[in-house]
């Protein structure tokens, strides 16, 4: 089992920035890919942006971004305490939405954080 803490949501204008925090506990050590989605009233749950394990290390690398995010968001991982971060800048109203931390093991079913909300006003 993985069990995440995210944090770092909140109301920003459109333009500014946020970082958000994944902090994953457990079985860390199965997870072979994570990442951010997100879902907006309405509107499916869609991936922001991914990082997979480098090998057998414990290292992550090779990030994977959604167009939408491209150029503005960036996601990086702390390997010493298994925090994923998810840094947004330049946010848009239509970022609006909530994120929610994903971690896929090698095997077995997928691990989803409890969600966080980001609100851009115009």
């Amino acid at each position: 089992q993985v069990q995440f803490v995210e944090s770092g949501g909140g109301l920003v204008q459109a333009g500014g920035s946020l970082r958000l925090s994944c902090l994953a506990s457990g079985s860390t050590f199965s997870i072979n890919i994570m990442g951010w989605y997100r879902q907006a009233p309405g509107k499916q749950r869609e991936l922001v942006a991914s990082i997979r394990r480098i090998g057998s290390t414990k290292f992550f690398g090779n990030p994977v971004y959604a167009d939408s995010a491209k150029g503005r968001f960036t996601i990086s991982r702390n390997n010493a305490n298994n925090i994923m971060y998810l840094q947004m800048n330049s946010l848009r109203p239509e970022d609006t939405a909530v994120y929610y931390c994903n971690a896929r093991p090698t095997v077995g079913s997928e691990y989803w954080g409890q969600g966080t909300q980001v609100t851009v006003s115009s």
